[in-house]
Order: C-alpha cells, then structure tokens, then sequence
C-alpha cells in the first residue's frame, strides 16, 4: 500500500461524514472522514470501534456521557454503547471498526 495522505483523502469526499476505507487489519477497517459541527443520532455497534482524531474536535455522547476527543487524542467505544455525535464536531477523523 502506498502512503495516504489523511487529511487529502478526508478533503475528497464528496460530503461531511462520508467516510472512506483506507485498508484493512485483520477483520478491522480503517477509514477517515471529515466532520462538520453537525450532530449525528444515537447509533450503536455489535463490536468496539476506535476514533482517532486528527485536527478539530469530537463531542460526544456514549452512554449518556458527554465527551470532547481532542487532537491526537483515541477514544473506544465498547460494543454495544449508545453513541452520538453531539453538535461542535468539526476537523478529521479516523476511524477504526470491525468490517461488515
């Protein structure tokens, strides 16, 4: 694989919050995406995913906790935790969940 520059392939989608696949680990795919202060509804997952946030900030709500993930800061969230994005988060992101 040849090297992806994050925030370039973040900057090519089409719309905020579409995210795109960069590759895969194991039965894990890593994707990036551009945020853009919108909120999204609760979703939840049958398996962990990890946020890595790579410019601008994340708020969150996991389990009725509000969090802000910021720059070059990780967060899990567990499998099976009501998650949403809460209003403010803006910048790129990188994701990592299990591939479906």
């Amino acid at each position: 694989m040849n090297p992806v520059d994050l925030y370039e392939a973040a900057s090519a989608l089409p719309t905020p919050w579409d995210s795109r696949a960069l590759g895969r680990v194991g039965t894990a795919v890593v994707k990036v995406l551009r945020m853009d202060g919108r909120p999204l509804p609760v979703e939840v997952h049958d398996a962990a995913e990890l946020l890595l946030v790579l410019d601008g900030r994340l708020e969150l709500l996991v389990d009725g906790v509000e969090l802000t993930i910021g720059p070059g800061e990780l967060h899990e969230v567990a499998a099976g935790a009501r998650h949403a994005v809460r209003p403010g988060s803006t910048g790129t992101l990188l994701l990592v969940e299990a591939a479906g």
